[in-house]
């Protein structure tokens, strides 16, 4: 961050590691903070890229050892086909990225910091999240007790409907802040934000000028589509590790309470932000930043 008018500018990784999880896809980790702090895995939500949380990520830095990476077809990583851009292979793509953490950067515990789709695909790993040794999720997305199957279906889709229409292409990335200026969906982002997304969230445009969108309209949609379906197969009780989930404002429509079945609260240590939305690590960092201090602490991860 720079003085005066708020620019956020991510720091350069201490290092990177490209891991190929199938024959289309290679994702790019990065490494920042401490290499001889605890370890913490980092991931994002659906349409956005982890450096956009630097406001965030940044305040854990200075003690602790950053692994972090962009979904497929997000961020740093090359756009691959549709077909292969789903919750199943997302999941999957998380253990083939612990391996090669551990294999380049030696063996040690592992927490995951992950936000939104990201802890949803965390928690329906192949591995049934084996590598970690504890695991803080932001909001993750899954459909809260009182909302029906119907309900929540027509939301997923109404969203997926508005996400397809979504502008994709922008002649400058001033045109693209400008428009976020409009959403209500970051009206409370720290000062900074919007720009930073623009940095981080768009790639100059291939054969033609202006900047487009790294992860395409049809691509988030297809996960807000058939993320609804996968949302239920979420199983608490096969984790062994200790699970925090820290959700937005519960007053707000689908905002995360422990899915389905209030029952769940027994296997998660819930709360919750009060007047912060989905995006809470982008409004409210210094606050989500000490509560996963204030949980590893708890369960003694060092």
């Amino acid at each position: 961050m720079t003085g005066g008018e708020t620019v956020w500018r991510v720091s350069e990784p201490r290092s990177t590691l490209d891991v190929r999880v199938d024959k289309n896809t290679v994702i790019t980790v990065r490494r920042h903070g401490n290499p001889e702090g605890p370890r913490l895995v980092l991931s994002h939500g659906n349409g956005l890229a982890i450096d956009l949380y630097y406001p965030f990520w940044s305040l854990l830095a200075d003690d602790f050892d950053l692994l972090m990476y962009d979904l497929r077809n997000h961020g740093w990583n090359e756009v691959g086909p549709l077909l292969g851009h789903n919750i199943p292979t997302i999941a999957r793509d998380q253990d083939a990225i612990l391996e090669a953490i551990d294999k380049e950067y030696g063996a040690k515990p592992k927490a995951g910091v992950f936000h939104s789709v990201s802890g949803t695909t965390t928690l329906l790993s192949p591995s049934n999240c084996s590598g970690f040794e504890a695991l803080f999720l932001f909001d993750p997305p899954l459909r809260k007790p009182g909302v029906s199957h119907e309900e929540f279906d027509e939301a997923s889709i109404k969203t997926a409907t508005r996400a397809r229409r979504r502008g994709y292409q922008f002649a400058s990335k001033e045109a693209f802040v400008e428009l976020l200026g409009f959403s209500p969906s970051f009206r409370n982002a720290v000062a900074g934000l919007l720009q930073l997304m623009a940095d981080t969230t768009l790639r100059e445009s291939a054969g033609r000028e202006g900047y487009e969108l790294i992860c395409p309209p049809e691509y988030e949609a297809q996960i807000i589509e058939y993320g609804r379906i996968f949302s239920i197969l979420v199983d608490f009780a096969a984790v062994a590790c200790p699970i925090k989930a820290y959700g937005a404002d519960p007053t707000l429509p689908y905002s995360y309470l422990p899915t389905l079945d209030l029952g769940d609260i027994r296997e998660v240590d819930y709360d919750f932000l009060p007047d912060a939305s989905h995006f809470l690590q982008l409004e409210q960092p210094e606050t989500c930043a000490e509560a996963v201090r204030e949980f590893l602490a708890q369960h003694d991860f060092r």
